[in-house]
């Protein structure tokens, strides 16, 4: 069994991409989009028009991981067209490009590495760290990971947390976060007041609460699940910490293509430079990344990974607050 640099070495066959797949993906997922927003919106039944709505926000989860694997220059890399598609995408789903770039570079160099507040993932407290803490900082802690914060990422992670935030705290660095906030109320407005306020729920509202509510807990879920071991100081290493603390999401053909395989995280962040569509074959290649720390979308799962606060250390596993 290969480990560390071996098995980095090992999977770099598979960080390659197929340059027309990789244009196929973002052509017919963004037109998928397009026709659906334009559903949504038309004079059609409701009913019609609900489920358009909802299907958009499934679709912007898959487009998201195309928005995060350029940005991981795992495809379409040095691409002017795709770049411009790529910033548009990030300003209008508020993830603007200059914070998702810091913060999620962050993450991948930082999991499991460190706790209390981390930048680009949610905040992980020690059970001693927590008895120490103050009421105002448990306060905040258990708030920043509470399912509801999680339920309404649209407000809370994206619109607040990844685009209003770092623009007030460093304008200069993030100018397109500021740029996204008022991109979207404008595109909210005028939405509105030309085709109703009936219309900006189903165009902007649903498909963003949609693909930020799944976006959020599956962020959440694929460093905070029973099996996820944490390491720091001297115990982290990359690869560990790929294999250890990042989850395999089961889920079926379906969910795999609205999801861009984002199940396969632990794959991923073993070697990022591995496009979306490659990772199953990654992991059914290498046999070092067949046996990862797995939960699902079954509601046991969800539920046993939302109760997860607190890191024991004595115990190597997170523990609930009844614990």
């Amino acid at each position: 069994m290969r480990t560390g640099r071996e098995l980095l070495i090992a999977s770099k066959r598979f960080a390659r991409e197929y340059r027309w797949l990789s244009w196929w993906h973002l052509w017919s997922t963004l037109t998928l989009s397009i026709v659906l927003i334009i559903i949504a919106a038309a004079p059609l039944n409701l009913i019609v028009r609900g489920l358009a709505s909802f299907l958009a926000g499934l679709i912007c989860v898959r487009m998201f991981i195309i928005f995060h694997d350029y940005q991981h220059h795992a495809i379409l890399r040095n691409s002017r067209v795709a770049g411009t598609i790529m910033w548009a995408y990030g300003i209008l789903t508020l993830s603007p490009p200059s914070v998702w770039n810091r913060s999620h570079s962050h993450h991948h160099t930082h999991n499991s590495k460190t706790f209390g507040a981390n930048v680009g993932s949610f905040p992980v407290m020690t059970k001693e760290s927590y008895r120490e803490a103050t009421a105002s900082q448990r306060f905040v802690y258990l708030a920043t990971r509470h399912p509801l914060t999680i339920l309404f990422a649209y407000v809370t992670v994206f619109l607040w947390g990844m685009s209003l935030r770092p623009f007030v705290q460093n304008p200069s660095r993030h100018l397109d976060g500021g740029f996204a906030v008022l991109n979207h109320f404008v595109l909210t407005a005028t939405v509105g007041v030309t085709l109703g306020p009936q219309t900006v729920v189903l165009v902007v509202i649903v498909p963003l609460f949609v693909a930020c509510m799944i976006g959020g807990y599956l962020f959440y879920a694929q460093h905070n699940f029973p099996a996820a071991k944490l390491k720091t100081g001297s115990k982290w290493n990359h690869v560990a910490a790929a294999l250890e603390s990042s989850s395999f999401t089961e889920m079926g053909p379906i969910l795999n293509w609205f999801t861009g395989n984002v199940g396969f995280h632990h794959v991923h962040h073993m070697n990022a430079r591995i496009p979306f569509y490659r990772l199953p074959e990654a992991m059914d290649a290498l046999e070092e990344l067949q046996n990862p720390g797995v939960t699902s979308l079954r509601l046991r799962d969800i539920s046993a990974c939302l109760k997860l606060k607190l890191w024991d250390p004595a115990c190597d596993r997170f523990v609930g607050l009844g614990e």
